[in-house]
């Protein structure tokens, strides 16, 4: 059995569902994960957000707006009438219920509550379509089997034993439907696996379920060599590696959630991402082969701070370092980048959420300088430093002030550290240097 995975852009037209319908239609037995349609959980958020700042009338006038959408959807959707019925009493009645939340006292409980409706409401609406087209679907509700721990990492015991027992006592079908993002916590409560976590739910339930293969479909052929948002002529890349495409998901490829590819890897799953508006094209296949020697791909992560703590103290001294760590283990603040010499250490953070308390802590026993604006360029590709064109990447130190420059972690990656100003720019130099393409004027 296969997962299929595909996001808010795929089901967020008429027109879209209907051709999700088609590539699912295929014959054979698999498992649809579905996010919520396109702009619902932005609307969702901007609802809670309402909540929270107690703006209660404008909660309840965007949640009318999204009324009518769905409104409209379903009526032009669905010909049976029965069906049609049974939808638009559902659907009703989730917005009666957002209605009576907008007036509740705020808190990251209600805001789970808020948020996940989005993927009960798409979930819903696309099973009875595909009944309506004749085909054999049934609806597996997260919350009956998706949970996180109390470190808020995925329970995958029982996540694996209460999925496999809810197929094997379900009606059979062909297609079952669930939800991505949301889940429930050990105390039963709504919670979800954050923004973009519907990939990263298709690959726990595949791993679950040992599948065939996991496929993420979205609205680009692939992951490509260079962000398309601002690079002409990027290619779509079509092998990577597990770890190859684990760092680039991570230091920006915003096609793949970071941590979709850690169960895959773990149970040897491949994970396939396809273009739902061209599915003959192949995309990109992620699996434990490594294909090909040096850099494949070029991403770009912003919101980056670099912190320079510099100490005589530092010079043959041991236990510096582990002093340093322990300041941001205690704020909870995760380190992309780090880089040391005789008397400094370099070091990059994109939660700034603690970084007075931080740099408070630091400059007890160090001084330190803070760069804001900054990101992370990162070079993937397996056994860089063995690859005959590798060199030319640092051509670019020719046209921009590198701030840090970071190998040995992974010989698949090679990060740089530039001014957020001069990413685009150096995208495109990089693009040259190392892909031998043409610039953009």
């Amino acid at each position: 059995m296969k997962v299929l995975k595909f996001g808010g852009t795929s089901v967020g037209t008429i027109q879209n569902i209907k051709s999700v319908t088609k590539i699912i239609s295929d014959g054979e037995k698999k498992i649809v994960v579905l996010s919520a349609m396109s702009g619902t959980t932005n609307a969702l958020v901007e609802i809670a957000s309402c909540v929270e700042n107690k703006e209660v009338e404008i909660a309840n006038k965007t949640i009318t707006n999204l009324f009518k959408k769905y409104r409209e959807v379903v009526n032009e959707l669905f010909e049976n009438i029965n069906l049609k019925q049974e939808v638009n009493i559902y659907v009703e009645a989730i917005f009666k219920k957002l209605t009576k939340i907008s007036s509740q006292t705020y808190n990251e409980l209600l805001y789970n509550t808020i948020v996940a409706h989005g993927e009960l409401l798409s979930t819903f609406i696309f099973t009875k379509y595909l009944i309506q087209q004749g085909i054999k679907a049934q609806l597996l509700p997260a919350l009956d089997f998706m949970r996180i721990d109390r470190l808020n990492e995925p329970d995958n015991f029982y996540i694996q034993q209460n999925l496999n027992r809810i197929i094997r006592n379900n009606i059979p079908a062909d297609i079952y439907i669930t939800q991505g993002f949301i889940c429930l916590d050990t105390d039963g409560n709504i919670a979800n696996l954050q923004r973009g976590g519907s990939d990263y739910t298709a690959t726990i339930i595949g791993a679950a379920i040992n599948a065939e293969e996991v496929e993420i479909w979205t609205d680009i052929d692939g992951m490509h060599n260079n962000d398309p948002r601002f690079v002409e002529n990027t290619q779509a890349i079509s092998n990577l590696s597990y770890e190859e495409a684990a760092e680039l998901a991570y230091f920006g490829a915003r096609i793949l959630h970071p941590q979709t590819v850690m169960p895959a890897r773990t149970a040897n799953i491949p994970v396939r991402l396809k273009y739902t508006m061209c599915p003959e094209l192949p995309g990109t296949l992620i699996n434990n082969n490594v294909t090909d020697k040096g850099i494949k791909a070029i991403a770009a992560k912003d919101g980056i701070t670099a912190i320079k703590i510099k100490s005589a103290r530092m010079l043959l001294a041991y236990g510096f370092l582990k002093k340093v760590f322990e300041i941001f283990e205690k704020y909870e603040t995760p380190i992309d980048m780090i880089t040391t010499s005789e008397i400094a250490v370099s070091l990059t953070i994109d939660n700034t959420t603690f970084l007075d308390a931080i740099i408070e802590e630091l400059e007890k026993f160090s001084t330190v300088e803070v760069d804001e604006n900054q990101s992370i360029i990162c070079l993937v590709g397996h056994s860089i430093v063995n690859h005959n064109k590798t060199h030319k990447l640092f051509n670019v130190l020719h046209d921009f002030s590198i701030r840090m420059i970071s190998y040995g972690g992974s010989e698949n990656n090679i990060s740089l550290l530039v001014n957020t100003k001069d990413k685009v720019k150096a995208l495109r130099n990089l693009n040259d240097y190392v892909f031998e393409s043409s610039l953009i004027a």
